[in-house]
C-alpha cells in the first residue's frame, strides 16, 4: 500500500477537487479568486499535475466550504477507489 498512495495522490486530489468545486457550482476561476490561488494552479491540481501543500489544502476548503479534515477523508476514499479499479 504505501508505494501505491504516492503515485495516486495528486489523481485522487484532483478527482475530489472538482467533484466539490462543481458542487458547490463555481468555476476555477471563482474557486482561485476566493482561495486566493490562480485559476490555472487550481486547473493543474484538477489534472493531477500538482500536489498541494497542506496550506492550499485549508484555502480550497474553506473557498469551498468544506472541513479540510472532510477533503483528506473524500481523498482517501477516492485513493481506495482508484487502487479497486486498477486491479
Amino acid at each position: 500500500m504505501r508505494g501505491e498512495i504516492t503515485p495516486n495522490c495528486q489523481e485522487a486530489f484532483g478527482r475530489v477537487l472538482k467533484r466539490l468545486r462543481k458542487e458547490a457550482g463555481m468555476s476555477q476561476e471563482a474557486l482561485g479568486f476566493e482561495s486566493e490561488l490562480q485559476r490555472n494552479y487550481v486547473s493543474l491540481m484538477e489534472l493531477g499535475k500538482y500536489q498541494p501543500t497542506i496550506s492550499t489544502v485549508f484555502k480550497l476548503a474553506y473557498a469551498l466550504k468544506v472541513a479540510p479534515s472532510s477533503m483528506v477523508k473524500l481523498v482517501e476514499v477516492e485513493l481506495a477507489d482508484l487502487r479497486l479499479s486498477r486491479r
